[in-house]
């Protein structure tokens, strides 16, 4: 399945902006020691297997140096790749190669690392009906880039925003209960100001579940509930709502959650634990 791309304007606008905290255009060491009509090749060399993801950024990265850098990528978005590999090439003046160095490999490395630890989930629950799902738990302004990162790497996005789609969670439902309001009307309320936006509710137990089936949502959270718990949901819901495990996943547990037939897993930890790849940049002449 193709990978929904980004558009240019949000890659431009983050890479700018990356750019800008390395004051790049203002690179002390570079300036002083390259001089300007030095031409080379940076080599982006793979240090581990991984999933590429992020090279859009990188070569924009290059782009908003020197326009002239001529950018070739080895392996596409989505691909596996092996220790040893060259990834992607970055021909042109070598101040603006170093210029561009660190942010190109910041945005290559973190997103690939994401990417990565997705496709093993996605591979973990393999053959079932489940699909990984990320969460809103990402970097303070790169949401977009890591919720690109998660599709390279085969996972599907969850809600992008608080205005996107609803989730009445615990805290959503305390407050409700404060103000002498049920679960169904607190969806009613959702409904009557966005109307046409999923709605989805969160419970904790196997006691909450009825409540939340007679709110008639389209989807429920299972928030940290055990394996059998999450298979008796399913049977009690019939098929009323969609049916999304989350809490504390992993990789050792996240094949036993899928095969309790829930349609989605949600995991945290793609975008906030994802351990940045190792990917180097070597110059050459």
């Amino acid at each position: 399945m193709p990978i929904e791309p980004l558009p240019a304007a949000v890659i431009d606008a983050l890479v700018a902006a990356a750019l800008a905290e390395d004051r790049a255009f203002d690179d002390a060491t570079t300036l002083a020691t390259v001089g300007e009509g030095l031409r080379g090749r940076a080599v982006f060399l793979a240090k581990q297997d991984g999933v590429a993801a992020g090279f859009p950024f990188a070569e924009a990265t290059f782009r908003q140096l020197d326009s002239s850098i001529c950018f070739s990528q080895h392996v596409f978005e989505g691909a596996s790749f092996r220790k040893g590999d060259t990834i992607a090439v970055a021909e042109g003046p070598v101040r603006a190669l170093l210029q561009a160095e660190r942010v190109a490999l910041n945005f290559v490395q973190r997103l690939g690392g994401t990417a990565t630890l997705t496709r093993k989930f996605v591979d973990a629950i393999a053959g079932t009906n489940a699909v990984t799902l990320d969460t809103r738990k990402t970097t303070p302004g790169l949401r977009a880039a890591e919720k690109y990162a998660v599709r390279c790497g085969g996972g599907t996005n969850h809600r992008a925003d608080l205005a996107s789609m609803a989730m009445i969670k615990d805290n959503h439902r305390e407050a409700l209960a404060r103000e002498g309001l049920t679960l169904a009307q607190g969806v009613a309320a959702i409904r009557r100001r966005a109307p046409g936006i999923l709605v989805e509710v969160e419970i904790d137990s196997l006691a909450e579940l009825e409540a939340a089936l007679d709110a008639h949502p389209e989807w429920i959270l299972l928030d940290n509930m055990s394996a059998p718990d999450m298979a008796e949901a399913i049977r009690r819901t019939a098929g009323r709502a969609k049916l999304e495990a989350s809490g504390g996943v992993t990789l050792g547990t996240v094949r036993a959650i899928a095969e309790t037939g829930v349609d989605a897993i949600s995991v945290g930890a793609l975008t906030h634990s994802a351990k940045a790849l190792d990917i180097s940049l070597e110059l050459e002449f």
